[in-house]
């Protein structure tokens, strides 16, 4: 049994207690309700994994990096992800608090550090939600199209030709953002709906896929290696631009390459630890709700990869809609109406559990003072953080009917992966500083595992292009300015320290 530990007051790494951080969640006006399991964790994690990445991605990165290896690339990027996830299992199980990364961050590193990975949460989840938003709106009016049924040009988006609004995508962040006041447990229960309509789409391709695999399609399953043409300036990949090393398409070192570029699919796992102070019983249901979900999405991946090389030739398919287009090529092209149906309802998870993750970050840094109080207050009935819920529902309502932002979409990879780093780092540091605390799950083979997870999430970062970067630290430039501006003096820890009331 741990023993109450006071925060550590060092200025901008003061830590804060896990003792503390569990007292907090315990006052009724800024407490969460507890009603999630170990199956809705998991039904959440498996409906924010799988989206655009298993019906878009595994044709592009097939066509032009990893041909039939693409599996292996899956395979890779998957473990990327597990040695991340066997690190947010002890933090969550350890620290049950809604904020994920931060509030690891903030028990480990310090209230700066906390900071800084919390407004780059904020940053992901938001751009998340409005790029699958944008995406999800593309599949429903091509959905309409087939019925006959047409928008007008100015309310398609600014992606279309003539088009100024996105009214589909702006309707469906108000939607989800009224679900999720409302409550977890209705979230919980629509999530569980469209989940089984999504995975049973994916077995529908996998097992109608099967009978129409060509052996001939899996050789050569590696294709011989391709230098793709020299990228420079701001598109080449950080990793050129600093070492020289070039990566290349095909063979061996492709399918690495590749698995920088399917780890898109794999974003989301990560949201399930916002929602531990929300589960009953979180020291053994988040590892089984972060694991089991990663778990399940990697052997789909895998499946589908394998399914969709075998049905046509690597070269030929698709790269928007390869799925569907691979029936279409065998001559079934009802199955490629299913798969539309399955991306379209699909999206609508990834949209809701990204904007679930979003709220609590941004509730969890308003608790702590970095942000204002004001938005940690749940609400009456619902006991659900319903101020930053609608706030930020509107603004990424607004951003995602107004603005084309696909280019901006590695921001979010680079923003996970920044959190990967933050949260074995944290691992490590807190079972030196804190060896008494009692931990439901623990990492294995601590320092090593969390070691090569950094190490892992590192080289896939340096395998994006340097403008991201670029973006990604203007994005953190600004946030330690409102840090020092606001967040310094406000936060409930410095409020401590100056023996000053909490408010």
């Amino acid at each position: 049994m741990s023993t109450e530990q006071p925060a550590r007051d060092t200025g901008m790494f003061r830590t804060k207690s896990v003792e503390q951080s569990i007292q907090d969640t315990e006052e009724p006006e800024h407490a969460l309700k507890k009603t999630l399991s170990a199956w809705d964790l998991t039904v959440f994690g498996v409906g924010v994994i799988i989206g655009t990445g298993i019906f878009v991605l595994t044709g592009k990165v097939a066509k032009e990096t990893a041909g039939p290896a693409t599996a292996l690339a899956f395979v890779t990027a998957g473990i990327v992800c597990a040695l991340a996830a066997l690190c947010y299992a002890e933090f969550a199980s350890t620290v049950p608090v809604a904020g994920s990364a931060y509030t690891f961050a903030y028990a480990s590193l310090g209230e700066l550090p906390a900071w800084i990975i919390g407004w780059d949460l904020v940053l992901e989840f938001a751009l998340g939600t409005a790029v699958v938003a944008v995406g999800w709106s593309g599949y429903v009016r091509s959905l309409f199209d087939n019925l006959g049924w047409h928008l007008p040009a100015v309310l398609e988006g600014p992606d279309v030709p003539g088009g100024t609004f996105d009214l589909l995508a702006f309707l469906l962040v108000l939607v989800l953002t009224a679900v999720l006041v409302v409550g977890m447990k209705l979230s919980a229960r629509i999530t569980a709906v469209v989940v089984a309509i999504k995975v049973t789409v994916v077995m529908i391709v996998i097992i109608a896929g099967l009978f129409f695999i060509v052996g001939d399609n899996y050789s050569p399953f590696i294709p011989d290696p391709v230098t793709p043409p020299t990228s420079s300036g701001w598109d080449a990949p950080l990793v050129q631009t600093i070492f020289g090393y070039a990566p290349t398409n095909f063979g061996v070192m492709g399918i690495f390459t590749a698995a920088s570029v399917v780890f898109f699919a794999f974003i989301g796992f990560d949201v399930v630890a916002t929602a531990a102070e929300e589960t009953r019983l979180p020291q053994r249901d988040m590892p089984r709700g972060i694991l089991g979900s990663l778990l399940i999405c990697t052997v789909l991946y895998v499946a589908v990869s394998l399914v969709v090389t075998g049905m046509q030739n690597y070269s030929r398919l698709s790269v928007s809609a390869p799925l569907a287009d691979a029936f279409k090529d065998v001559g079934h092209p009802v199955y490629g109406g299913i798969i539309s149906f399955g991306a379209a309802v699909g999206l609508t998870t990834v949209c809701l559990i990204l904007l679930l993750g979003q709220t609590r970050v941004f509730f969890a840094m308003s608790r702590d003072g970095l942000l204002p109080r004001f938005f940690s207050i749940t609400h009456p009935r619902f006991r659900t953080p319903y101020r930053p819920t609608i706030l930020l529902g509107v603004v990424i309502a607004v951003v995602a009917g107004f603005t084309s932002i696909n280019e901006l979409a590695t921001l979010v990879n680079i923003g996970t992966l920044f959190a990967f780093v933050v949260v074995a780092l944290g691992v490590i540091i807190l079972r030196r500083t804190r060896p008494d605390l009692h931990r439901a799950f623990r990492t294995p083979w601590v320092p090593a595992l969390p070691i090569l997870s950094v190490a892992a999430s590192v080289w896939l970062m340096l395998n994006l292009p340097g403008e991201t970067w670029f973006r990604f630290a203007v994005w953190m430039v600004i946030g330690i300015v409102v840090y020092a501006l606001y967040g310094r003096s406000h936060s409930r820890l410095a409020t401590r320290a100056r023996g000053e009331r909490l408010p």
